[in-house]
């Protein structure tokens, strides 16, 4: 059951993705150049409404914090960041807009997929020669949330706050952020319909 569930909620976000026009290269690349704020607008809505959605449900316990996932912080999380944000400014793809991309039948998204794969094989192989250097140096403990979510498996950055009143504002901010952001939009000629590389 899972597994469709799964397979049904991947499906929405690709739906959403592309209704926004993330699997459009050059709307993203625009949006990096702030040439056009239309994604921007999108995604800083979508972080602030989901997040806010997210703790106001965790203060009401209708969601178990024992569902939580936090992911472990480390050094090579920051400079794997860094990678990912400039293969992101480079190509106008990150994974998820870049599969959606691909469904569209864009020819570099298929290249940018190949890529991804290549990259993560040699992670693969490399993983044993780098696990025991500083590249896996903890921070904040590994797993840390912003505020109190499940103390009794997460760290919080911020001890004796509930999360929703340090998410909360920090929340809506990025939804006041997305609906104050001007209406500027680039002059390209790309298509959402076009699906050529």
């Amino acid at each position: 059951m899972e597994i469709v569930l799964a397979i049904i909620l991947g499906l929405a976000f690709g739906f959403a993705l592309d209704k926004a026009q993330a699997s459009n290269p050059q709307k993203i690349i625009n949006m990096l150049r702030l040439k056009d704020f239309h994604l921007m607008k999108v995604i800083l809505f979508a972080i602030g409404f989901s997040s806010l959605l997210l703790f106001i449900l965790l203060a009401l316990n209708v969601i178990d914090a024992g569902h939580l996932s936090v992911k472990a912080s480390y050094t090579g999380v920051i400079i794997g960041g860094a990678l990912l944000g400039i293969g992101f400014a480079i190509s106008g793809f990150c994974p998820g807009t870049g599969v959606v991309a691909a469904g569209r039948g864009r020819k570099d998204a298929y290249v940018f997929i190949l890529g991804g794969l290549i990259g993560a094989f040699v992670y693969m192989l490399i993983f044993g020669f780098i696990q025991d250097t500083a590249l896996f140096n903890k921070i904040a403990e590994g797993a840390a949330s912003i505020g109190e979510t499940n103390p009794d498996k997460y760290s919080s950055l911020i001890s004796n706050l509930p999360a929703l009143i340090i998410a909360g504002p920090i929340a809506i901010g990025l939804m006041v952020i997305a609906f104050l952001l001007p209406d500027v939009k680039s002059k390209s000629s790309y298509s959402i319909f076009d699906t050529n590389g």
